[in-house]
């Protein structure tokens, strides 16, 4: 069975161009419950931890510059088919590759400045949403 939960971040460029409110109702028309939602800046430490599994990647140092450069707003998303649902949502990395109506289509710059993150897999899901959120921040419909 598919997991009922998965984690967005709306990023700095997203965050500064005020598309806050709008991403936040495609992510509401699209049947998604928002569990938790918090906005921060990301430390150095922060992102570089939360990253690291493309620590070795040649576009490390400008993802956690950009991700630090300004608040990001972080959620918790509950929906069956979490995961699966918000990638497509998102679209593809590069906005100019994703389909029509997606978040990514809308908002991001370019494949570097993509507007938001969403988990890759369910295991990813719940580490994302256990790095941001404690137990009490979290509001399921899932656990009622």
């Amino acid at each position: 069975m598919a997991g009922t939960k998965t984690l967005t971040i709306i990023k700095p460029d997203a965050v500064r161009y005020e598309h806050i409110g709008p991403i936040l109702t495609m992510i509401n028309s699209s049947g998604f419950h928002i569990a938790a939602l918090k906005l921060i800046r990301l430390s150095r430490s922060e992102a570089e931890h939360f990253y690291v599994v493309h620590k070795n990647k040649p576009f490390f140092n400008s993802l956690i510059d950009f991700m630090t450069s300004g608040p990001v707003v972080i959620g918790i998303l509950e929906k069956e088919n979490a995961v699966a649902d918000y990638r497509k949502l998102m679209g593809n990395t590069d906005p100019l590759k994703a389909e029509e109506g997606t978040i990514r289509k809308k908002f991001a710059a370019n494949i570097e400045r993509n507007a938001v993150h969403g988990s890759d897999s369910d295991e990813n899901a719940e580490k994302e949403c256990n790095f941001f959120f404690s137990c009490i921040e979290r509001f399921s419909v899932f656990d009622k």
